[in-house]
This record gives C-alpha cells, structure tokens and sequence, in this order.
C-alpha cells in the first residue's frame, strides 16, 4: 500500500472514530433530555393522581378508586391504571377508558414489586412506564400497583430522526474526507515523486547535475527535497573532482610515460651502440678505430648518464608527489629563514645560467623563523631559481625579501621570456608547461607542482606576476613564528 493510500486510511479511521465518539455524545446527551423531560411529565402527573383504597363493609374486600386522574391524554399523553392484586381487576382512568388499550402487568409476584420506570411497547406505541406497588398501610401487604405510561412516540421519532441525521452525515463526512485526504496526500506526496523521479534519472543516467523544482513551504517535505539538492549538489561536486582526479591522473600516467619513454630509448640506443661497437665477433661491428671507438663510447656513456641522472630526478619528482596525493607530509620544525637563503644564494651561483644572477635585500630575514622543514624549503627555492635561470636566455634574475604583517615574503623575479595570463592557473599542474617553452627548454614539468605542494604545506601561498617577452615574479609568502632560541 502506498503513503498515499495508507494516510488516507489513517485520516478517514481517525475522522470515523472522531465522529462515532462525537455522535454517541450528542445522540446520548439528547436521548437523555428528552426521556429526562418525559419522566418530570410522568412526576408531574403523579402528583395530580390520587388514587384510594376502599373497603367493602358487607363483604370486608379491599377495592380501589381513583378519586383525582388525568383528564386530557392530548395534552399529557398520559396513562394511568391500577391492578388490585386481591381481585385480579385493573382500575382505569379516564384516558385509558378512552384509548381502549390494556397496561401489561408484570408477572412477578406483589412482594418483589419495586419502583421502577422503563420502556415498554403498548399495541405497537412505544411508553414510558413508571410503575409503584400500593400497600394496605405503612409496611402492610402489597394489595395493588399504580401504572402511568407516557406516551414517547414523538420523542422516538426525535431520536431515531438525530440516529439516522447521525449516521448518515457521518458516513457522508468520512467519504468526502477520504476522497480530500486522498487528493491532499497525493499534493502533498507528490514532490517525493519527483525525487523519486530525479533520483531514477540519477540511476540511468548518472546526470548528477538533476535538481528537483520545489517551490512550496519549507516544511518537511521541502527541508527533505533542500537536503536532497544540497547532497546531489555535493556528489556532483564529489563527481567532478573524481573525473578531475582520474583524467589528471590518466595524463599524468601519459605524460610519466612519455617523459620516461624518451630517456629510455636514449639508453637503450646507446647501450646497443656499445654492444655492437664492442662485440669482436659480431659482424655488424662498425670499421673505426681504437681512438674513434673511445671518444663514441665516452659520448654513449655520457648520455646515458645524462639519461639516467633526469630518469632519477624525474622518479624522485613522481615519489614526492605521489606523497602528497596520499596525504603524507614532512616533519617541520622552526626554521631560521636568513642562513637558509644565504646557503641558497651560495649555492645557486653555481647552477647554469646565462642571466645576470643579483641578490637583493635580506636583512629582513634577520630573525625570522617559518614553521617548515630544512630541506623541502631549499629544494623549494631551487625550484623558481633554476626555472627563472632557464626561462631567462638573457636579462637578469633576483631574490629579494620583505615583510607584510605576519608574514614574510620571498620574491625571485626574471627577465625571461614570461608567459600569456592564461597559462598562470596551469603551470602548477603536473608536466604542464607553457606552449612556447616546450621544446626549447629542458624540464618534465614537476617543480612547480612539487613546490606549491610544499608551500601548501607550510600553511603558505603563492603570487604569479606576468608578462610575455618582459619576464615572471614569484612571490612565496609563509607565515612567521615567534623567534626561538638558537642552540
């Protein structure tokens, strides 16, 4: 059964429950008042008959008159007769005289009779019938009982009009309920059809991109369709950042491929050179000699070193990456910034370069210290040095530092060849590098995502200045601790 058919079944059993309760009280409450009125009536009248007992001087029998009795059954519509036991006769009144009816005496004997008013049936009429037995005297033998009946066919009808108003009306209220309820529930069910709708399309056609269109009250059902559209809104989100993750992780497979492929067959090339260069039996040994054949080797040799020295950087570039994407870190510890760089500095005058290499100023470091590791901040460093040495054929390269609330700056600027502004969100993406740089610089394209991935460790971040044929500034900013001790 379905919420609509179940909810409706509970409205309408609760409607009818409600109504069979409400309508018990009101027909008992009026079933009351009027048989309530109808036996004050029948007291009324009690009091107005004054029935007597009377004594036979010749025979010494008991008899009964009635010397005061209702008069107009019309406007009482009253009864009244009295049974004298000792005889078996029934003394009528008037009315009674006239309606040529007979009250039933009941059957019990004279010494079980009590007082009592009931219901009774007279021809087909229905009575109220209040009924009293008649001593001799104060605590003598029963010799007779007094019977007023009421007639009660109007209030009959009274009551058994309200019954049926009752019935009726109920019966009535309960189908035009269910048929409301049926009609509310299902307006009120009806969005839950329609997440039930999104979410099949969801399932046949994985577009987590459906919302449902809600444009009722923010009850529950519409706290439920809000709830749904943030969580779809949060699986799509979840959705993209996996198709994001698996086609970063497809290029990055192709590119480590590629990248490694290259290097490869460099090696591979060389070492079949040196096999047939050396092989003395083979017969596709190349006519050279000795001196020729040493300088080839040296060559081959060399390049295969080249070759195995940048598959090794590339393969240690991958590893710390593919840290990162695990969640791994490094430890960090405070690190004094000013002979950090200084070491840099030295050590950077020794890479290749062409352009002019100018230290700017770094007494701002001068007691600062970062929360990081030694050694990922120097390899950081190295990063934007030897790609601003690279992408600067000529011109100059500088390091320079400043301070800006909390944190500290650290600014290598080129003169290089720059690049275009939409080439800026990219170039910390794994073997991305810029169109007019490829082919005519060396590099996989890994230090930056490997130095943003260290940045982004130490709670820091980045700033990327621009232009074509006029040079780059990357600006490291990392947050400051207090001074510690120096050991």
């Amino acid at each position: 059964m379905s919420i609509r058919l179940r909810l409706t079944a509970w409205y309408s059993a609760i409607l009818a429950v409600t109504l069979i309760i409400f309508g018990s009280i009101v027909y008992g409450v009026v079933y009351y008042n009027t048989y309530n009125e109808v036996e004050k009536r029948i007291d009324q009248q009690i009091k107005r008959i004054d029935p007597s007992i009377t004594l036979d001087p010749f025979t010494g029998t008991v008899g009964f008159t009635f010397k005061k009795t209702v008069s107009n059954f019309d406007e009482t519509q009253i009864i009244a007769q009295i049974h004298d036991y000792t005889t078996g006769v029934n003394i009528l009144d008037q009315n009674l005289k006239r309606m040529s009816i007979e009250i039933p005496v009941p059957s019990i004997s004279p010494e079980k009779m009590v007082k009592s008013i009931s219901r009774i049936q007279i021809d087909g009429n229905p009575f109220l019938i209040y009924q009293a037995p008649i001593p001799a005297y104060n605590g003598g033998p029963i010799i007779g009982l007094l019977q007023v009946a009421a007639h009660t066919l109007p209030e009959q009808n009274l009551l058994d009009g309200l019954q049926n108003i009752l019935v009726l009306g109920s019966a009535i209220m309960i189908i035009i309920a269910s048929s409301l309820g049926l009609f509310l529930a299902h307006k009120s069910i009806r969005p839950i059809g329609k997440v039930i709708e999104a979410a099949n399309q969801i399932q046949k056609g994985a577009d987590l991109s459906v919302r449902i269109e809600y444009n009722g009250p923010q009850d529950e059902i519409g706290q439920l369709i809000g709830t749904v559209n943030n969580m779809l809104s949060r699986m799509n989100g979840f959705y993209k950042e996996l198709e994001d993750a698996y086609a970063a992780q497809r290029r990055f497979v192709s590119d480590a491929s590629h990248e490694l492929r290259t290097p490869l067959t460099t090696i591979r090339g060389n070492v079949d050179l040196l096999q047939k260069m050396w092989d003395k039996e083979s017969g596709e040994r190349p006519s050279m000699d000795e001196e020729t054949l040493q300088i080839v080797s040296r060559e081959a040799l060399s390049d295969i070193s080249d070759e195995a020295k940048r598959m090794s950087q590339l393969v240690s570039d991958m590893l710390s990456l593919a840290r990162a994407d695990t969640g791994q870190t490094f430890m960090k510890s405070p690190v004094p910034l000013e002979p950090l760089v200084e070491e840099v500095v030295r050590r950077a005058q020794f890479l290749p370069h062409q352009a002019e290499w100018i230290i700017g100023n770094l007494s701002t470091l001068n007691g600062v210290y970062v929360f990081g590791n030694k050694d990922y901040l120097q390899q950081m460093l190295f990063i934007f040095i030897e790609n601003a040495f690279k992408y600067t054929p000529e011109g100059q390269v500088s390091l320079d530092a400043f301070r800006y609330q909390n944190q500290i700056g650290l600014r290598i600027a080129d003169t290089g060849i720059g690049m275009e502004k939409e080439d800026v969100p990219l170039i910390f993406e794994r073997f991305y590098r810029a169109d007019q740089s490829r082919g005519v610089t060396e590099g996989i394209g890994l230090g930056l995502s490997i130095a943003k991935w260290i940045i982004e460790e130490m709670d820091g971040s980045i700033e990327v200045v621009t232009r074509v044929d006029e040079g780059t500034t990357f600006i490291i900013w990392l947050p400051m601790i207090f001074p510690v001790p120096l050991e």
